[in-house]
């Protein structure tokens, strides 16, 4: 449930005692319903490369929402990811109809592009060159320069921002949904062959899990939470009459207030629904960003944040590759998060959590790497010694903090910023990055900044009996 206006042994934000057997054992492959273009969709449970998880909070209704649609567009090398967050009265009601709704608006307007693009070629003269159908995808071929990279990424920011844009529209419209005080989040993913396109709304999360130089695993933030706090954000919200403070009870949470009306103090920046708010700064663009999958890449997780307001990036990696089964991670996740809530708010509230892992090979990650999971990130303090043309030769954000010796979980910064506009030479690569609106302030640190023990699971899975499911898996002594 995002965050709108109107005790358990816990150390350094990781749950001591150990998830239930009962709850680990239970499993749910999910009801396959035939989507747009005979796409597989799943609201719940697991597949081959996804787990799938959420669970009501002490709030009331669970607002939160998730599908997972493979063979997308009925591309069988394309997979799509969702997870939505729902507020306000009716938040449960937006966060449903956006998550069954948005993926098929979203397949048809790929679909058309696709159309548009084979018509142009045909117009041409150029037929059907295979070689020309990649790059125009967006396939591996055309992955290795920077000009089709930007080309690709161009094209989807376009047909995501499109299809948001229409959602939000048709929204408005629907009579059936009090959307006036009400709207959801989206954090989304389309993985095509080796791509992963990431289309953001609001402060859901997804964070990628790769290898570093040693073969320990580091969290990787593929999203920025885009909150008023932001400096572009708050910008131009305020450049469109709306208000952004925080209240004296929780000074570290800002808001967007009505220009004449303490309500409905919102606090994210983008949102679908929230109509009282779209003519004060709150807009339904997503933020579009691009990442090559690489050997070294494992999962990506994609969270409401009812798990992020109390698991750190790195807490969570380590939960996802700590499971002995694909399919248990998603809930791992979210028992973890849930136990964290309460030992935070003894008797208070605990919030809604949606999880999605989206595995990227084929293989089990062995569990023996996450013992040297490590908390590489950037924070804006240490950027500030690197000139543009220095961070420029960086692969991504995460090998500053390499460089720097950082251990602060902060957010990573999308390489779509890296490499939106190079042309020419990388080493006077022009960046759009501003650091300031894409960073957190201090107050952030403050709470994800921590180092504590992992989950004693070993006592709970060492009583279990071998199942053929689990050979060949190993566990960690933690």
């Amino acid at each position: 449930m995002g965050a709108c206006c109107s005790k358990e042994p816990y150390s350094d934000g990781v749950v001591e005692d150990a998830i239930e057997e009962k709850e680990l054992e239970e499993e749910e492959e999910g009801d396959v319903i035939v989507g747009d273009y005979g796409a597989r969709m799943r609201l719940f449970g697991a597949s081959k490369y996804t787990s799938m998880y959420t669970q009501q909070g002490r709030k009331g209704i669970n607002q939160d929402a998730m599908t997972v649609w493979e063979e997308f567009t009925g591309d069988k090398d394309m997979l799509f990811c969702g997870v939505f967050d729902g507020h306000g009265p009716y938040g449960h009601k937006v966060a449903r109809h956006i998550r069954d709704t948005l993926p098929s608006r979203l397949s048809r307007e790929i679909k058309t592009s696709q159309n548009n693009c084979f018509k142009s070629r045909d117009a041409d003269g150029k037929g059907d060159n295979s070689d020309e159908v990649n790059k125009n995808k967006g396939g591996k071929d055309s992955l290795d320069d920077d000009d089709s990279s930007s080309l690709l990424l161009s094209s989807w920011e376009a047909t995501f921002t499109k299809s948001f844009m229409e959602m939000d529209e048709e929204l408005s419209l629907d009579a059936s949904i009090d959307s006036f005080c009400s709207g959801t989040t989206a954090v989304t993913i389309v993985k095509e062959g080796n791509k992963l396109i990431i289309a953001n709304l609001g402060d859901s999360r997804a964070v990628l899990c790769s290898k570093g130089p040693k073969n320990q695993l580091i969290p990787i933030q593929l999203t920025v939470d885009l909150k008023p706090n932001i400096a572009s954000e708050a910008e131009r919200i305020k450049n469109s009459n709306g208000r952004v403070f925080a209240l004296e009870k929780e000074p570290e949470l800002f808001r967007i207030w009505m220009p004449d009306e303490d309500c409905p103090g919102l606090a994210m920046a983008r949102a679908f629904g929230d109509f009282c708010l779209k003519d004060y700064g709150l807009i339904s663009t997503p933020e579009v960003s691009y990442r090559r999958v690489t050997d070294k890449d494992e999962f990506v997780v994609l969270a409401t944040d009812g798990v992020w307001d109390v698991l750190t990036n790195y807490e969570v990696i380590k939960i996802v590759a700590s499971a002995r089964k694909r399919s248990m991670a998603a809930k791992l996740v979210v028992k973890h998060a849930a136990r964290a809530w309460r030992s935070k708010f003894p008797g208070g509230k605990v919030d809604d959590s949606a999880v999605i892992c989206l595995f990227l090979k084929n293989r089990t990650l062995l569990t023996r790497s996450f013992s040297e999971v490590t908390q590489l990130s950037v924070n804006h303090s240490e950027l500030e010694g690197y000139s543009d043309v220095s961070l420029a030769k960086f692969e991504t954000y995460s090998e500053v903090s390499r460089a720097s010796h950082s251990h602060s979980e902060i957010a990573a910064v999308p390489d779509r910023f890296r490499s939106k506009k190079q042309e020419g030479s990388s080493e006077n690569a022009n960046t759009d990055l501003n650091l300031e609106e894409y960073v957190f302030p201090h107050f952030r640190l403050q709470k994800v900044n921590s180092s504590g023990k992992f989950p004693r699971l070993r006592k709970v899975l060492s009583r279990r009996k071998s199942t053929r499911a689990y050979k060949g898996v190993e566990t960690v002594e933690v």
